[in-house]
């Protein structure tokens, strides 16, 4: 059996993995029903575990991709139609002995399966969530209806939506470029919920202008995000191997046109052509130049948030964070893209989304709870 005959959708191994997938999420599900005993607790407490296993998971998925894995088992859901590599090794030694290197093997049929796990894993957990939320909010009847949990599970169902056409459309850079900035979107939302959980109903006040500030680097931020899943996506990051110049030259030839061409398979043209080298250039010298334009925007926020002893704590971690992505950045081009920096820089780019999204959730969360005080003192009237 061979890669190209394989079906993309198998839907046999559907209720293996479902069951795989619930025992996995019944493991938290019960450790924290054990340690906490009221509802709240454990919501807040299964919310900040899903954002940590979903921020995990941003990092599994861009070792998938990076060790060449996204293909390792070529059809949705399962692999070769069964629930785990296991069964499949008739199937994957077969593909193996006609392509030794992949895209299938043994170990990167097993990468694939494991980040399928944790992200259906994570799912479920959000699933949970957003039942209990509604149960809460239903048997209370205060406090505002948890539609941001309901969203963030419509979220996750997109997000494995993109994943399954990520294998079944073979790895287009348009669609792991979404799935990227899909996997942030749902950092932020979790992100969101914690901060608002575990606000103190102390106040955060930031000023107009540093608050707008703020916005403005996480909107940078997100477009650099973008611009560097397309360069991962493309495997552009090779494209330039010298710093700070690019093939030896600050404005060397790129082709805009052809790299910045979304709607096309990997490595080649919108017309089916290999892909000129111009175009991976452009790919990347894009990204280098925005990326100044980014350090220099969030320099500037860590230094005025360092001004108030409020913000103190996220200017050092944002600080931190700069100096990481500008050293994980630096190592990808002159070291020749090692996989150690090119999981810090992806990991750093979803902590840098984190923390300026934690920031302002912040600042947000006193107009949060003081409608949440609001309504409840306007419940007790009634009740």
């Amino acid at each position: 059996m061979t890669v190209s005959t394989q079906a993309l959708y198998n839907l046999s191994p559907l209720a293996g993995l479902l069951l795989i997938v619930a025992l996995l999420a019944l493991v938290p599900l019960l450790w924290i029903g054990r340690r906490h005993r009221t509802v709240a607790r454990r919501v807040h407490a299964l919310r900040l575990l899903t954002l940590f296993l979903t921020f995990d998971l941003v990092l599994f998925g861009a070792f998938t991709r990076l060790s060449d894995s996204g293909l390792g088992c070529p059809d949705w859901p399962g692999c070769y139609g069964h629930t785990s590599p296991i069964s499949a090794q008739p199937s994957i030694a077969a593909a193996q002995s006609l392509l030794p290197m992949g895209p299938v093997t043994h170990a990167k049929a097993w990468i694939e399966m494991l980040h399928r796990y944790l992200a259906a894993t994570v799912g479920a957990l959000i699933l949970a969530l957003t039942a209990m939320s509604w149960r809460d909010w239903w048997q209370r009847r205060t406090g505002n209806m948890p539609w941001l949990g309901t969203a963030t599970l419509l979220w996750v169902c997109l997000q494995g939506a993109f994943g399954a056409l990520t294998v079944t459309m073979k790895l287009m850079p348009a669609i792991v470029s979404l799935h990227l900035l899909g996997a942030l979107g749902l950092l932020v939302l979790l992100c969101v919920q914690v901060v608002h959980d575990s606000d103190d109903g102390m106040s955060h006040p930031m000023r107009p202008g540093l608050r707008r500030w703020l916005r403005s680097c996480l909107a940078l931020l997100v477009l650099q995000s973008a611009l560097g899943a397309w360069v991962s996506a493309n495997y552009a990051v090779l494209a330039c191997s010298d710093f700070p110049t690019c093939q030896g030259s600050w404005w060397p030839e790129m082709d805009f046109q052809q790299g910045f061409s979304l709607w096309r398979g990997l490595g080649v043209t919108a017309t089916g052509e290999p892909i000129d080298f111009a175009a991976l250039t452009a790919i990347h010298y894009v990204h280098r130049l925005m990326a100044y334009l980014v350090l220099v925007f969030l320099m500037v926020l860590a230094w005025q948030l360092n001004r108030s002893r409020t913000w103190r704590l996220q200017s050092r971690v944002l600080a931190a964070l700069i100096g990481l992505q500008l050293a994980s950045g630096l190592g990808n081009v002159v070291l020749g893209w090692p996989l150690l920096s090119a999981l810090l820089h992806s990991g750093g780019a979803a902590a840098l989304v984190l923390t300026l999204t934690w920031t302002d959730a912040r600042v947000s969360g006193i107009a949060f709870a003081g409608h949440y005080l609001s309504v409840r003192r306007s419940m007790g009237r009634w009740s």
